[in-house]
């Protein structure tokens, strides 16, 4: 398997910042499905804003990929495929669409952070990009995912891993 050195000297300076992380390395992806969103949901995740996420349950069944698991960790890429961030899952919840509450559209941290911003945001999208051909629907399921940002370390941060 061919893997970008970006990616992999990102790894080792990761598990060198935080002692503890697994020898293998984890998944290495962007949010959204656009180079400016990549870059936009990254700069949320740096500054703090975005410690959440949804996915549509119907994309992972479509393409295969195995639900996000608690303590799961994956490198956060940027519009130019360059590694920029290391998260940590600390939840994962699926509901119905309608069900996604105020406090996960807060901690995906995007619009005005609003439920109501939040449901227009994601309609949008998964009409437009969803992998599944089944889309949106107003109860479709979704994969609320909850993380924290590991490497680089937040402001504050006591040093440990």
């Amino acid at each position: 398997m061919s893997t970008d050195p970006r990616v992999e000297e990102f790894w080792d300076r990761c598990r060198e910042a935080c002692p503890g992380l697994p020898e293998e390395r984890p998944g290495a992806w962007a949010f959204g499905a656009t180079p400016d969103q990549a870059d936009e949901l990254l700069e949320l995740v740096l500054d703090g804003t975005k410690t959440g996420t949804a996915s549509s349950l119907w994309d992972f069944e479509y393409s295969g990929d195995p639900l996000p698991v608690v303590g799961e960790y994956s490198i956060i890429l940027d519009a130019q495929a360059a590694p920029r961030a290391l998260i940590e899952t600390t939840s994962v919840d699926v509901v119905a669409f309608g069900e996604v509450s105020d406090e996960h559209a807060r901690a995906e941290g995007e619009g005005d952070r609003s439920l109501s911003a939040w449901r227009e945001i994601h309609e949008w999208y998964w009409r437009n990009h969803s992998e599944s051909p089944r889309g949106f629907e107003p109860d479709m399921p979704v994969v609320c995912e909850r993380f924290r940002m590991r490497y680089p370390r937040p402001s504050g941060a006591d040093g440990r891993g």
